[in-house]
């Protein structure tokens, strides 16, 4: 059987392209391999559930309020107003995705991608099956690579994606407790201290039963499972049984072509779309996940393989600007304790609360307050200029 489309990589971006153009009408095969859990703090803003269909038995826990914790241990409470973050456990909603796909007529394989091949008729993707150990081919139009940061279709078939810079994310899902002291099972704790996490940040995350705690880092070298011992000290989970470990890459700039002009384009980690500073990704990849079966069923109407780059450019169109913002914050305010400091102090500004929520929940900048954008740039540029010193309530 040949496909219109075959994707590689089941997460979030692969799961969605794959279920879009099944509903489209077209012939879909969706490749994954069986078992990877990527390590993910699991939080999804109300646009996500509304604009991808998220059913409640999917959301584990409801945040209502995030906690920013400075190097020296101050603490700034922001609530979520007029709504919630929603949390899932990867494990559970990464398959509710794909078996979702499947229903809606995409062909699920399990395996592992190994290359293109392609002759005159067009190209042929090569996996290795789980169960059989064999290889396979699937006779297709086109193929999104969604197979994660280091994607193995990007790197033999996009230009620049072996340069894409990433993190090393890691975590622990433990047995949740009880609220405690120190934890709040509905509240988000982002941990700034470069004792956790020299460049990046660690998180005590709520998911219901259980939560995440983790950390990223850029930095080579750096004992992932010793910072995150210690975080789990500092949030007093100690104890808490350990359930399952995992680590993996996290890009944070997008690539800057998707697409081989030929039959090929990228979606979600394997193009880059996680955003800066906070490394969140589910939505952005959900959403390139999306526009890539956009730019795919475009291509297939026309025959011009040169519509497949319309993916990047709807997508940076709408989130260029607010990628561009958070790596200023992430440059300018994770280079020491000093900086994180003086940022977490800045996270009791009211404007800033309300703005950048905001903008996180509905996922664009908010352009419409003039006067809070002005006073937020006055008082960062102060905070990072020392011209204020940090100042807690």
């Amino acid at each position: 059987m040949s496909y219109d489309v075959v994707v590689v990589g089941g997460g979030p971006a692969g799961a969605t392209a794959a279920l879009d153009l099944a509903k489209a009408g077209r012939r879909v095969a969706l490749i994954d391999r069986a078992g990877r859990i990527k390590p993910c703090g699991g939080a999804i803003p109300p646009r996500m559930i509304r604009d991808f269909d998220i059913p409640d038995s999917q959301i584990v826990a409801r945040i209502r309020t995030a906690r920013m914790i400075s190097p020296t241990g101050r603490k700034v409470d922001i609530p979520i107003e007029n709504g919630y973050v929603g949390m899932v456990d990867r494990e559970q909603f990464d398959e509710f995705l794909r078996d979702r796909a499947a229903k809606g007529g995409a062909q699920r394989f399990t395996g592992t991608f190994l290359r293109i091949e392609r002759d005159e008729t067009g190209p042929e993707v090569i996996y290795r099956d789980k169960d059989s150990g064999e290889e396979r081919r699937l006779r297709t139009r086109f193929v999104i690579g969604a197979d994660g940061a280091k994607s193995v279709v990007g790197r033999a078939e996009i230009p620049g994606a072996h340069d894409i810079p990433f993190v090393i994310a890691y975590h622990e899902i433990v047995e949740a407790p009880a609220k405690t002291a120190d934890y709040d099972p509905e509240r988000c704790d982002v941990i700034y201290d470069g004792r956790i996490s020299p460049d990046f940040y660690g998180w005590v995350f709520p998911h219901g039963k259980t939560a995440s705690i983790g950390m990223g880092t850029g930095i080579d070298g750096v004992d992932l499972k010793k910072c995150t011992a210690d975080l789990r000290a500092q949030a007093g989970l100690v104890d808490a049984p350990t359930i399952r470990r995992e680590g993996a890459p996290i890009p944070l700039e997008p690539l800057k072509k998707w697409d081989n002009g030929r039959d090929v384009v990228l979606a979600g980690d394997a193009a880059g779309v996680v955003a800066p500073s906070s490394g969140e990704g589910i939505y952005y990849a959900m959403l390139g996940g999306r526009l890539a079966a956009k730019a795919c069923e475009s291509a297939l109407k026309t025959g011009k393989a040169g519509d497949l780059a319309q993916a990047r450019y709807w997508f940076m169109k709408d989130n260029k600007t607010t990628f561009r913002a958070l790596r200023s914050m992430q440059d300018a305010y994770y280079k020491n304790d000093e900086r994180r400091e003086r940022f977490v102090s800045l996270c009791h500004d009211k404007d800033v609360q309300r703005l950048t929520f905001e903008a996180y929940m509905n996922k664009k900048l908010v352009n419409a307050q003039v006067m809070a954008h002005l006073k937020i740039g006055v008082k960062n540029v102060a905070h990072l200029m020392g011209i204020v010193k940090p100042t807690w309530t």
